[in-house]
């Protein structure tokens, strides 16, 4: 199978790396384009892959075409590929709030269209990306779309309707764990430990955690109780946090992203 990567920035190069470090290498064939001759052949070196920026050769060339470029490129790009489509061929955006149903009347049904929302931990493999079907999109193309994306991390098939949610949540994400861990690290500063080692505790905390909740397949909650002693340390530190209203700011937070999403996508 080929795999074509139109637009090669960050989440383009995740996905590369995530295909390469995997079995599939084998099998599935990588090219991709970026904008400029310049950056292709410095992509290509970098990435051990073709790149070129003839898009029209990389549609033709290609039986999957993942598109990763901006939100306010993506209309122009595929209706100038658009010729080029097959219903052999599966396209899968990556670009934010751009619909399915908008990017079908710009190819005008030509292929299946799958939507998916990545996030950056992707990069290194241990992404969340959310997937939803156009009209035209099978089963076997949203199991494809997993196996790919897969690579990189977790998956989820979403309802589209559900995409500014998703966004809100897994795709601006990582940003508020940056915060918690920058917070919890500057408080470990605060009781003496050296900024190096509190960035550690505080990051491989987080990470520990997150894996116990997807490992084990217990609610948060539940997990919680198992740290919280009675009459211990954890449940002071817990009455903190909920005195500062952790828990509600984290859920605003979520839906302040959720709504900007959706403004954004009714502005266009």
């Amino acid at each position: 199978m080929k795999i074509g990567i139109l637009g090669l920035g960050k989440m383009g190069e995740a996905l590369v790396m995530g295909i390469r470090h995997s079995a599939e290498t084998i099998s599935w064939k990588l090219t991709a384009t970026t904008r400029s001759k310049e950056s292709a052949k410095k992509g290509g070196i970098a990435l051990g892959i073709p790149v070129h920026s003839d898009n029209a050769r990389l549609t033709t060339e290609s039986d999957v075409i993942i598109l990763c470029v901006k939100p306010s490129q993506t209309e122009s790009v595929l209706r100038e590929i658009s010729p080029l489509l097959t219903k052999k061929k599966l396209l899968i955006s990556v670009a934010a709030s751009i619909t399915t149903e908008e990017m079908e009347e710009w190819i005008t049904h030509r292929c299946p269209v799958i939507r998916s929302m990545p996030n950056t931990p992707a990069i290194i493999r241990e992404g969340m990306t959310v997937l939803s079907s156009g009209s035209d999109a099978t089963d076997a193309h949203l199991k494809l779309a997993e196996k790919i994306f897969r690579l990189v991390g977790q998956t989820a098939i979403i309802e589209e309707k559900l995409m500014d949610g998703a966004t809100g949540l897994s795709g601006c994400g990582p940003a508020y764990g940056y915060l918690i861990i920058e917070a919890l690290s500057e408080a470990g500063v605060k009781v003496g430990l050296p900024r190096d080692k509190s960035i550690l505790l505080a990051a491989q905390t987080l990470l520990g955690a997150a894996k116990m909740v997807i490992e084990r397949g217990v609610h948060p909650a539940a997990l919680k109780d198992e740290v919280t002693t009675p009459a211990g340390c954890t449940i002071d530190g817990l009455m903190a946090l909920e005195e500062g209203r952790l828990r509600v700011t984290l859920i605003k937070a979520v839906l302040a992203a959720t709504a900007k999403s959706e403004k954004l996508r009714a502005e266009r």
